[in-house]
């Protein structure tokens, strides 16, 4: 990796989903001893991720900062459990992040009315809509947040096809009914796979995410960049950002680069939420700047850092 994101230094744990086992990297406080209690930020990595990515950087300068961050990996994908492999429901997704802040309630070194929630990119749409229906969540803060329903039912930031959720729902329909009859699961790529894939009508957030997962800046093996085709019928049903107005007096933070071509997204979500809330610019940088590149990232954590240690309780003997 071009830029350190630390998973190594992560402790390797898992936690129950349902009937799943869920792999994540438990960051603690340089100076963590058992007999503190500290707060915790549950950190949820974007579609076509893995924990070993942009969540293990987050999560371990959460740590820096004095606080138990624990990454993970989707249901599904990357080291968890989950078939049919490869699935992208926001429903489980959400309930990902739920199971996550089950489980850090399990760690008496946890502060339990202390527990903060953040994501990148869809991750940040996951976390956003997982504060609306999980009140232990007491603060929430999205990276460059992306709404996968609304890109489901619209396409993607800069690419307009005409009927584009009618065309996508005639393709999963065709999936499902393949599948359904004993063929092969159709898969799609999140990111374009190499540069022969790039060309003239590829939008400039594929063009960046085909540098960050599948070049050596941030290419990690369990990210394999595929998802089912029958996840997009799910998609198309959800919006990150249904009941935010309901989520007050918890906070909720947004984060996105100035140049951001994915920016409507935060704008969005800042417009519908209520105050408590803040929708915080870093000048100079695109959607996917955030993810690692340290000129931008040290800029988002201090913001984080300030975030959460407003809403959250320090730690506390």
């Amino acid at each position: 990796m071009r830029y350190e994101t630390h998973h190594a230094e992560g402790l390797k744990v898992t936690f129950n989903k349902f009937d799943l086992r869920i792999a994540g990297l438990l960051f603690l406080p340089a100076d963590f001893t058992a007999h503190k209690r500290y707060p915790a930020v549950v950190v949820t990595h974007p579609g076509g991720g893995v924990k070993e990515q942009c969540s293990s950087l987050y999560a371990w300068h959460l740590a820096q900062a004095g606080y138990v961050a624990l990454a993970f990996d989707a249901s599904h994908q990357g080291e968890s459990e989950g078939l049919p492999r490869y699935l992208e429901d926001p429903a489980s997704r959400v309930e990902d992040i739920r199971s996550a802040v089950d489980y850090l309630m399990t760690l008496e070194y946890v502060d339990a009315g202390a527990i903060g929630a953040m994501g990148v990119c869809a991750g940040g749409g996951y976390t956003l809509s997982a504060i609306q229906t999980d009140v232990r969540i007491k603060a929430a803060a999205g990276i460059s947040t992306w709404d996968v329903g609304h890109s489901a039912r619209n396409g993607f930031p800069g690419v307009h096809v005409d009927n584009f959720m009618q065309q996508l729902l005639q393709e999963v329909a065709e999936a499902r009914t393949r599948e359904a009859r004993g063929g092969e699961p159709a898969y799609w790529r999140y990111v374009p796979d190499s540069e022969q894939d790039i060309d003239e009508n590829t939008s400039t957030i594929q063009k960046e995410a085909y540098e960050y997962y599948r070049t050596p800046r941030c290419q990690y093996p369990t990210s394999v960049n595929r998802y089912l085709v029958s996840s997009n019928d799910k998609l198309a049903a959800f919006d990150a950002f249904a009941y935010l107005d309901t989520v007050a007096p918890r906070p909720i933070l947004l984060i996105v680069g100035s140049r951001a071509d994915t920016l409507y997204f935060s704008e969005d979500a800042y417009a519908r939420a209520r105050h408590p809330k803040e929708l915080y610019s870093i000048e100079g940088a695109t959607h996917v700047d955030l993810y690692d590149r340290p000129e931008f990232v040290g800029r988002v954590v201090q913001k984080l850092v300030t975030f959460f240690g407003r809403y959250l309780r320090q730690p506390a003997c």
